[in-house]
């Protein structure tokens, strides 16, 4: 009887030990400003990806996955919430206190909100964020920390108070991995490149000697963040954990226009190049970043699970978007979101697995801060099916592509369709409508600093 007593606890142990080594390891990389064209297998004309050409060999390229938002601070709220951003008034990035006042924002996504890290721990996963942060900003003194959202061990810039050095996103991740490689773990690696300032490599800027000054140091900036995701691929096969780990690449928004600015002193990051070297490509897409068009929103996607997520598929059809990332996540976890979780987005596990999946939920997007008719236009965009419209009611404009047909929206056919372009702005209207205002922004999201 002694020894069934000093047996059965081992056995409770090995069941929980086999459990918890079922439970994928997933790691969320998140680019910042890089196009859908950096890719060498996307047609980069003058950047090279080996690793992530390599993923996508070994993994699934979904060429038709959008951001909820073509800039940085809402995406990422998207990310976290699983929910549109504009549920939290914040529509576009998060900036100095005066600033966000004038946008009618928070000073900080409420970490009161459904978080997906939150619900990760309490699937039984030790959770990590490393790089940019912005869900709030480094000019914000009082806002809350990562700790506030789930998170269990982070380095990061875009913060409230100590700014982490961007070369050390990748670092800090490898220890952590190492530290927790016995455990499932979740992990935001919100890498700076290719945002500004940029801080090429002298190493990369002699590889590309070749190009010009602009292309020389967007394409070093691009294969630097490039080799450094390689070593965690590398660090998951020599620990043994590769099979047994998701791996998502993608980027906030599609790239940044270029200007004349060399150079550029950032709060977070420290004084480097500019917007002057930034050349990212969209891959032939409409629109760069700050714009609802394919080329602002749509961004790379790839998934790479050795065993369990087929190898070198390129999915142009799967119509997928960042707010269903939290219920995929969640799923794959063996979770389920609190009972009174109401997420923007659906579970794609059927498409990571190489399935059909078809989607049932509408994709909306609103971008407040452009009100003319520049090529930023579109303040309110729908995705339904196989037609996208895009809006600007003050303009009394709006845009109809059928992207089923016409993946880059090149052909305007709101003349051809006039039902369905009534139809989705009717629709697009009533979810606008039912928006937060700027009275129930909540007052524990606001700076002491707002209220003096």
């Amino acid at each position: 009887m002694k020894r069934l007593l000093m047996i059965f606890p081992l056995l409770i142990s090995c069941v929980i030990g086999l459990s918890q080594e079922q439970k994928p390891n997933i790691i969320f990389i998140f680019a910042d400003d890089w196009g859908y064209g950096d890719l060498g297998c996307h047609g980069s004309t003058f950047c090279k990806t080996p690793v992530l050409d390599k993923m996508v060999d070994e993994g699934i390229d979904f060429q038709n996955f959008s951001v909820a938002n073509p800039v940085c601070s809402p995406s990422r709220t998207a990310v976290m919430t699983g929910q549109f951003p504009s549920k939290y008034n914040i529509h576009g990035h998060f900036s100095s206190i005066k600033t966000n006042k004038k946008r009618e924002m928070p000073d900080w996504l409420n970490p009161k909100a459904p978080m997906l890290t939150r619900m990760m721990k309490k699937a039984g996963y030790v959770t990590g964020h490393f790089g940019k942060w912005h869900l709030t900003n480094s000019a914000i003194s009082d806002a809350p920390l990562p700790y506030q959202y789930g998170i269990d061990e982070y380095g990061a810039f875009n913060i409230s108070g100590k700014q982490m050095d961007v070369e050390q996103t990748i670092p800090m991740t490898l220890d952590f991995i190492k530290q927790h490689q016995s455990h499932p773990f979740y992990i935001n690696v919100w890498i700076h490149a290719a945002h500004t300032p940029h801080y090429p490599k002298n190493k990369y800027l002699d590889e590309f000697s070749y190009l010009d000054e602009q292309k020389k140091v967007y394409a070093s900036v691009i294969t630097d963040a490039d080799k450094q995701i390689g070593n965690i691929f590398s660090l998951l096969k020599e620990l043994g954990i590769d099979k047994n780990t998701l791996v998502v690449f993608s980027s906030d928004n599609g790239p940044e226009k270029t200007t004349k600015r060399r150079k550029i002193n950032d709060a977070s990051t420290g004084p480097g190049l500019g917007s002057f070297y930034s050349v990212g490509e969209t891959g032939g897409l409409k629109g760069r970043k700050r714009s609802l068009y394919a080329g602002g929103v749509r961004v790379p996607f790839i998934v790479r699970w050795p065993g369990k997520v087929p190898a070198g598929i390129r999915n142009n059809t799967t119509s997928i978007t960042a707010v269903d990332l939290l219920p995929t996540f969640i799923e794959l976890a063996g979770a389920t979101p609190p009972k009174n979780y109401h997420g923007d987005g659906q579970s794609i596990v059927t498409a990571l697995k190489g399935n059909p999946f078809e989607r049932t939920k509408t994709i909306y997007w609103e971008w407040r801060l452009w009100k003319d008719n520049s090529p930023n236009w579109p303040n309110l965009g729908i995705q339904e099916g196989k037609w996208k419209l895009l809006i600007n009611t003050d303009l009394k404009r709006s845009e109809l592509y059928c992207i089923q047909d016409d993946w880059a929206e090149q052909k305007e056919m709101s003349k051809e369709y006039p039902k369905v372009v009534q139809t989705l702005l009717n629709k697009a209207l009533v979810w606008k409508m039912k928006l937060p205002k700027k009275s129930e922004i909540p007052q524990s999201c606001i700076s002491t600093e707002r209220m003096k």
